[in-house]
């Protein structure tokens, strides 16, 4: 199998942090990708691995970009979901 491109619109989980103390686990969350460093101002995602997400929340929305990737589920960063 091919190893899989992200792109605008693809949805990704994002590994949220939960708390220090743990009252709130780290959990994933869907997201959007919103751009892939393609456009000529940022490194590309080949030399960093890095994303900009829209994370949906329960209680909102969370932008941000630079989000590293990781194959294993880490805080704090993007991963592709897993296939069932």
């Amino acid at each position: 199998m091919t190893e899989q491109k992200p792109s605008v619109g693809r949805i990704v989980h994002y590994q949220a942090y939960g708390t220090p103390g743990g009252e709130f686990p780290s959990v994933p969350r869907a997201a959007i990708i919103t751009e892939v460093g393609e456009d000529g101002f940022e490194p590309s995602f080949e030399s960093t691995g890095k994303v900009g997400l829209c994370v949906m929340n329960p209680t909102g929305l969370f932008l941000n970009r630079n989000i590293p990737y990781s194959a294993e589920r880490k805080p704090g960063c993007w991963s592709w979901p897993p296939r069932t």
